[in-house]
């Protein structure tokens, strides 16, 4: 896999780039030139147009979209914007957000063939090729695997492996770590930074958890609400973006100048902060209410892998738990079984006097409500305006109900608009509103901040502390460090399917690097949020 000769056009040009679906302008007026060898990551708010503006350069739009387009795309100075995707395929590679729903085949070895049996590339060439990325990629190891039984880390490599054995001059990823955990995360972005830093590759890469990604790039393209877009080096970016990660808020709000976009960087500035008074432990309550839900013993077996061992977990009202772990931890399965739906091999559980598993389905969303990690599996209805009329219905709620928590969570979605046609985000936003409908005591959220912008995260906590403080408990399963920073109450870590640790944030947060939000890491423990740290100088200020 070789580098190519830079030329002085830029890679890949985006020349006056329109896009209107229906009535709605996606994008306007955009132009964009990426360099050979450069990282851009695409950022703004859940549903400006980020995965548009991808799609142009894959071809995807409007080809699969429908939707009209204008302006032209170039490639090394040649328009290729009436070139279809499968011709582009080798030119412009493209990874979606769920890898595992892109592959073909049923191994890694052959998935990581199929694109070049596609465009009739010799044997020979390859298997060289195939080997080459093997060894790139660190996968070596999992060349005959199940493409199935992989961690999201290990998919996502091999997703991007399919495409690297193609040689193409662009790769487009469209959220590569929001199904990742954060040690996972890293791995696959450092795997991106060395094809760019080593084979000149060109990447162009939409990205929410912005705290991930920002100190690989070279350049930020922020998508604004009008549809045109901003595009400049990180720091002057994030001086005035509206979507900034922690580290940058915290550099904002005590004044370094330049901004830090590295956790060392931001250490090595916080030497100069005044002594700030740390935030205070939250109260122990002296009586704990009744639980809402207990679980003993639960073990769940899939096959022959024992996903879930023996756990017990008790939530109460009031109060959100948040479970993390890594890819494959068996976060989900314990969920699934908390729920009901998923089958416990042994093991007891209580909700409100029932069991879930007993329950017929309507009365079982009473007793737990459950947004899956994949939200669009509870839309089924042609309309926005249909799912939230039809979610009141099923839960006799006012009407409007459903509409005004999805108003919260993403503002402005059109009602007469398909679910299907949301972004991640939206439909996650509409799911969530769904289940709350139902008002039910015990609510489970598998990874609900997947394409939720900052500020749709910080809706989703004040929701989700709205919800504790109406006396519900909260299960929450995530790999977003920082959005459990925000809103735990306890945090629980499973590692191959066991509880290994349990307590307040404070201290089951700090005690792992990987699970560290960046404020941790620059002020140590017990720092979680920059909101704490503002409070702190107010404090100073004050006195």
């Amino acid at each position: 896999m070789t580098g190519h000769a830079a030329s002085g056009h830029g890679v890949i040009q985006l020349r006056e780039i329109g896009f209107r679906y229906d009535q709605h302008e996606v994008l306007r007026h955009v132009d964009l030139t990426l360099e050979e060898g450069e990282l851009v990551l695409v950022s703004g708010r859940t549903g400006v147009g980020k995965s548009t503006l991808l799609g142009v350069v894959t071809g995807l739009v409007p080809r699969f979209t429908g939707g009209v387009l204008t302006g032209d795309v170039l490639l090394d100075g040649v328009s290729i914007v009436e070139q279809p995707p499968r011709e582009r395929a080798h030119l412009v590679g493209y990874v979606g957000q769920d890898p595992l729903a892109g592959f073909v085949a049923d191994t890694v070895e052959e998935e990581l063939a199929y694109g070049m049996e596609q465009l009739g590339v010799a044997p020979g060439t390859m298997r060289r090729r195939v080997e080459e990325t093997l060894d790139l990629l660190g996968i070596a190891e999992l060349r005959a695997r199940d493409l199935r039984t992989l961690s999201g880390g290990q998919q996502q490599r091999v997703a991007i492996g399919s495409v690297l054995t193609m040689h193409p001059r662009v790769l487009v990823l469209d959220e590569p770590t929001s199904a990742l955990d954060p040690t996972a995360a890293e791995d696959v972005l450092a795997t991106i930074t060395r094809l760019v830093h080593d084979l000149g590759l060109t990447v162009l890469l939409a990205e929410h958890r912005l705290e991930r990604v920002v100190p690989f790039a070279d350049r930020i393209c922020l998508v604004t609400g009008d549809g045109s877009i901003r595009v400049d080096e990180p720091q002057r970016m994030l001086a005035d973006s509206p979507v900034v990660p922690p580290l940058v808020e915290l550099g904002r709000l005590v004044g370094w100048d330049p901004l830090p976009l590295t956790v060392r960087d931001a250490r090595r500035l916080a030497r100069a902060l005044p002594p700030l008074t740390p935030p205070a432990a939250p109260p122990v309550p002296a009586t704990r209410p009744e639980p809402l839900l207990v679980a003993r013993g639960v073990t769940v077996v899939h096959d022959t892998t024992v996903a879930v061992r023996e756990v017990d977990l008790t939530l109460t009202p009031g109060r959100v738990t948040v479970l993390m772990g890594r890819n494959g931890s068996g976060k989900s399965s314990l969920i699934w079984a908390l729920q009901g739906t998923g089958r416990r091999r042994s093991g007891t559980l209580d909700v409100i006097g029932d069991d879930p598993a007993a329950l017929a389905p309507a009365e079982r969303r009473t007793h737990v409500g459950l947004v899956p990690q994949t939200a669009a599996d509870l839309l089924y209805l042609e309309t926005v305006a249909d799912e939230c009329a039809a979610s009141d219905a099923g839960a006799d709620a006012e009407a409007g109900t459903c509409r005004g928590l999805l108003d919260r969570l993403a503002p402005g979605i059109d009602e007469a608009v398909h679910p299907r046609d949301l972004s991640e985000g939206q439909r996650l936003a509409l799911a969530l509103s769904i289940v709350l409908t139902a008002r039910p005591p015990v609510v489970l959220l598998d990874e609900p901040t997947r394409g939720l912008d900052y500020a749709g995260k910080a809706e989703l906590a004040r929701i989700v502390a709205d919800l504790a403080a109406d006396g519900r408990a909260v299960l929450l399963a995530t790999h977003d460090v920082e959005f459990a920073a925000h809103v735990a109450d306890e945090v629980v870590v499973m590692a191959e399917g066991e509880v290994v640790s349990s307590g307040p944030p404070q201290r089951v947060l700090a005690e792992s690097p990987s699970f560290a939000p960046q404020v941790t890491k620059v002020l140590g423990a017990p720092w979680l949020v920059v909101e704490e740290v503002a409070a702190a100088l107010a404090t100073e200020v004050a006195t």
